[in-house]
């Protein structure tokens, strides 16, 4: 059985955008396009509805291309139990009110059970300095937190990785 993954936002639009001018913004979309293109097959990936709405947002050719990267992935069900989960997460992470967002895909991705939560958000969601509390509250809430990462650390030990 293939480890679960659950993509946030940035991950389908970093894997379709057009090049960035911020150098290290262009990297992380190479290595997210590297991890698409050779890793993928290697997961059972899943989004959800957040993720389509905010990737379904901005300009309509973007948007055509962000949803045509989503076929085939499904998506998970939105529950009391994603929404209970996304509340206390909110309540005691200390995150911003426009995060909101971000504490959905966190519940989204433990209540369901995924392996990984795979994003390029690190200042809300693979941040390190508040990766202790949301293991926490869902812990405390009864589910596994998933292990959230970007792809560069997925590809760690890719022959091909720079």
């Amino acid at each position: 059985m293939k480890p679960s993954a659950y993509l946030e936002t940035t991950i389908i639009s970093y894997l379709t955008a057009w090049p960035s001018r911020d150098l290290v913004t262009v990297a992380d979309q190479e290595i997210t396009r590297r991890w698409w293109e050779s890793h993928r097959d290697e997961f059972d990936m899943y989004v959800s509805q957040p993720v389509v709405e905010e990737i379904s947002a901005g300009d309509l050719g973007a948007a055509q291309r962000r949803l045509e990267a989503l076929q085939g992935i499904p998506q998970l069900a939105t529950t009391a139990e994603v929404n209970s989960l996304a509340k206390a997460l909110f309540n005691g992470v200390p995150l911003p009110p426009r995060a909101q967002t971000d504490a959905l895909h966190i519940a989204f991705a433990a209540v369901h059970g995924m392996n990984y939560l795979v994003t390029w958000n690190c200042s809300h969601i693979a941040n390190a300095a508040l990766r202790k509390q949301i293991e926490k509250i869902c812990r405390d809430a009864g589910y596994e937190p998933p292990i959230i990462c970007t792809p560069r650390e997925l590809l760690e030990n890719d022959d091909d990785n720079t």
